[in-house]
């Protein structure tokens, strides 16, 4: 039987989430395309305010990865925007001249920030915060500029503000009402939430309403309405959504404040179904992602033929954590005249709880600095308790164990992604999990917000029982239990050779492993046998197999080597010929002192690298980088030390390392530290008679200063110190740690110790001697036979803005 099409326009959260219940309940029933307009996978929107603090990177917040939607035989256009929709001859048309026919089309188009229409509101330096792209404008200005305002006290506000202050600026957020998050907390909590915030830095302007955004070119200070001002070198647009309805509303689909659906998500328009933000439903407007993806999952059994009484509208409720402060609302948060309350006001411990109630049943609640009841306040919100349920169980309930062993079956325990205790339960018992990564990886939950997290924790803990630790090793996936340690310990042990061997033997839960653990073993299968293990090519990211830096567009950009950033009029007029035959878009002189050329397509990568011939400069590689280097003594009047020399030494010592993440060295030939050691992972300065080793250092949004490893004599010694201390980082690091956060980890002064064996600071040097002996990069082979390297990038298929 041929597959029906199922077209997705969108490929965000609510969409993506209604493909996964439509994969469930029909997993062979639909060919199946998605479009999004941003150059990435499915990522976790809500996370966004983490990666603008620097908590985690955005490949931590992707949700499908790249592979995901090639197992499940997904067509994705990433990059691409949908511009027609032709209801008629059921086809969609995208900015990209592509047209696909559909059965069935889904609109999860989202929504789009609120941008006040402020004079001078078309300035640089003026963002919202919704997306990755909003997210990488404010960390580029931080880097630029010091003094920030955002604009809305609510929840996208202060978490914005929050990661603004991580980042380095001074903050003011600008509020219209007189207390924060006014539509989810009421005045006591509010006015809690703003002390606490204040006292980590952030200053509020409330009751403020903005006139003017002032500045030339660039954004330089906001104005109000009462004729005050103040400064700003960016200004962030935190004040609301509105439903992304316009390609629908073009498209002749009925549309009010959003595309209007019944219960069973359907427009008026048969075969064409909508969901999440963009979306209205009885009324209302949902911009939370458990209402959403309750739509997805209704949507979905309609779709498939399943029946169901449809999408019956959501309480919303509301969690923030930023910074330690945990709030939690849901329901109703203000009383009225016939509304009751129960309240407790800790003012010491900075706790305040508040439950609701009419006609003796719960309808909302506003937690602040203990939420842990939150999860089961909205469960009883829903289906509208009695007070006494939960009263007489609070007074019981001492710790998070005893809740979560007192819920019923039917409990929520993950809002965002409807999945009761009984769901966790029959999965931990059925499959062995004993760790919430586990949990979350087989049942979803905790997966979106986190803000079940501990309640997930306990669960397990009450379930598994010894099994469960407290203080739970991370494992290397949610594929397996183990952790890096046992995993190389297993290695070893069984004398496993390569990664299938591997998850086969040690049991993992997903034959095929994920985006996260197939390239971490194979770079710990690589570390162990260096000169017996075969790399696998498919087991790499895709920058590392194609040599090359994918950017937004969808195309690469291309860094030869240059060693101790040395080079020469040959390699440059090379360098200049490529650039115009291939009409390089852009070439840019590195911060690591090489020349980037970027906007290259795919299938040029090949001849480009061919015509080069020079090294690849590895700038996409988990291993070594760059080493930056200082013109040193031969030209410097303040120079101690040939650092170019030195440089180059390290750079071809350790050229084509694997490693668990980037690294990046430096030599600077005196303490002016010209190529800024402290911010890199091997600094090292030459001094009058000696040279100082420094170790651990990030100038990314982590940034970590580097601490002093050694002092030595000879350049020789600092071969062999840097030779020793990366291979204890390849053997002992977690894949992906940077060695800032594997210093910070093991210790300085660990280290230390560790080198300081004689017997072991040989071994050590024995194994990345014998390591780099047989690291080949195999590239110049490939490149050799065109046929071969045309073959190699051809089955390299990769959406558009795959990372």
């Amino acid at each position: 039987m041929d597959k029906q099409k199922l077209v997705l326009i969108g490929n965000g959260m609510a969409g993506v989430r209604a493909v996964e219940e439509v994969l469930k309940l029909a997993p062979e029933k639909f060919d199946i395309t998605v479009f999004g307009d941003e150059p990435y996978p499915n990522y976790n929107r809500i996370q966004l305010s983490k990666v603008l603090q620097g908590d985690t990177e955005i490949a931590d917040i992707t949700l499908n990865d790249w592979n995901w939607y090639e197992e499940n035989g997904i067509s994705l256009y990433t990059g691409e925007s949908v511009t027609g929709i032709d209801t008629a001859q059921q086809t969609i048309s995208t900015d990209k001249g592509r047209q696909v026919a559909y059965d069935k089309l889904v609109i999860a188009t989202g929504s789009v920030p609120f941008m006040l229409p402020l004079p001078g509101a078309d300035k640089e330096g003026v963002t919202a915060f919704r997306n990755i792209k909003d997210c990488e404008q404010m960390i580029q200005a931080s880097q630029e500029h010091k003094k920030a305002v955002v604009i809305g006290g609510g929840l996208l506000g202060l978490e914005a503000a929050r990661g603004l202050l991580n980042l380095g600026m001074t903050v003011d957020v600008v509020h219209l009402s007189d207390t924060l998050m006014e539509r989810q907390l009421d005045k006591t909590a509010g006015k809690m939430l703003q002390k606490e915030l204040e006292s980590q830095g952030m200053n509020f302007l409330l009751e403020k309403q903005s006139a003017e955004i002032t500045g030339e070119e660039r954004v330089a200070g906001l104005k109000f309405a009462d004729g005050e001002e103040v400064q700003a070198d960016l200004v962030v647009m935190a004040v609301g959504i509105k439903p992304n309805s316009i390609l629908a509303k073009d498209s002749g689909i009925e549309v009010n404040r959003g595309i209007l659906v019944n219960d069973h998500l359907e427009t008026n328009v048969p075969g064409v179904y909508a969901v999440g933000e963009c979306v209205e439903h009885r009324g209302a407007v949902y911009g939370l992602v458990a209402p959403l993806y309750q739509q997805g999952q209704e949507m979905a059994k309609r779709i498939c033929g399943t029946e169901s009484p449809g999408y019956q509208g959501s309480v919303l409720s509301t969690q923030l954590k930023v910074s330690g402060v945990d709030v939690f609302s849901a329901g109703k948060i203000v009383e009225d005249e016939e509304t009751k309350s129960v309240k407790v006001f800790d003012d010491w411990r900075g706790v305040y709880q508040k439950v609701l109630i009419d006609d003796g049943k719960i309808t909302g609640a506003v937690l602040f600095g203990d939420t842990k009841d939150g999860n089961r306040l909205l469960s009883l919100i829903n289906k509208s308790a009695p007070i006494e349920e939960y009263m007489d169980n609070a007074a019981s309930l001492e710790t998070g164990i005893d809740l979560v062993a007192s819920m019923p079956n039917e409990e929520i325990i993950c809002g965002c992604n409807g999945v009761t205790k009984g769901v966790i339960v029959d999965a931990i018992n059925s499959q062995g999990l004993t760790t919430v990564e586990q949990v979350k990886g087989c049942t979803s939950a905790s997966r979106s917000c986190g803000g079940c997290t501990s309640l997930v924790s306990d669960l397990v803990a009450c379930t598994a029982g010894d099994a469960f630790e407290q203080n739970q090793k991370e494992s290397v996936c949610s594929c397996t239990t183990l952790s890096k340690d046992e995993v190389i310990e297993e290695i070893k042990e069984k004398g496993l050779s390569h990664t299938r061997e591997v998850m086969n033997v040690l049991g993992w839960t997903s034959e095929e492993g994920c985006s996260k653990c197939r390239p971490a073993l194979n770079y710990y299968l690589g570390m162990l046998n260096p000169t017996g293990y075969k790399d696998e090519k498919e087991s790499r990211y895709v920058n590392e197999r194609l040599r090359a830096n994918i950017q937004k567009d969808g195309t690469y950009s291309v860094v030869p080597r240059m060693y101790g950033g040395v080079t020469n009029s040959k390699d440059l007029r090379k360098i200049a010929d490529v650039a115009d035959k291939y009409e390089v878009k852009l070439i840019k002189v590195t911060g690591g002192q090489r020349i980037d050329l970027f906007g290259v397509k795919k299938d040029d990568l090949p001849s480009i690298w061919a015509e080069l011939d020079m090294p690849s400069g590895a700038a996409y590689a988990k291993g070594l980088r760059t080493v930056k280097t200082c013109v040193g003594a031969d030209f410097c009047r303040f120079g101690t030390s040939d650092s170019i020399g030195l440089g180059t030494q390290l750079e071809k010592k350790f050229e084509g390392m694997n490693a668990p993440h980037k690294v990046k060295m430096s030599v600077s030939a005196c303490p002016r530290n010209c190529a800024e050691g402290a911010v890199k992972d091997v600094g090292i300065i030459g001094l009058d008679g000696e040279f100082e080793i420094y170790v651990g250092g990030n100038a990314g949004t982590h940034m970590r200063q580097a601490e002093l490893l050694a002092k030595v004599k000879t350049e020789q010694e600092v071969l062999e110190t840097t030779a020793a201390f990366l291979q204890y980082y390849r053997e002992t690091a977690n894949y992906l740690d940077r060695t800032s956060v594997w210093v910070e980890r093991m210790g300085i002064e660990h280290i230390k110790e560790v080198l300081a064996d004689e017997q072991t600071f040989k071994e050590l040097n024995k194994r990345m001697n014998e390591n780099m002996s047989v690291v080949q990069d195999g590239w110049k082979e490939v490149l050799e036979d065109e046929t071969m390297a045309r073959d190699l990038y051809q089955n390299v298929k990769v959406p558009v803005g795959a990372k």
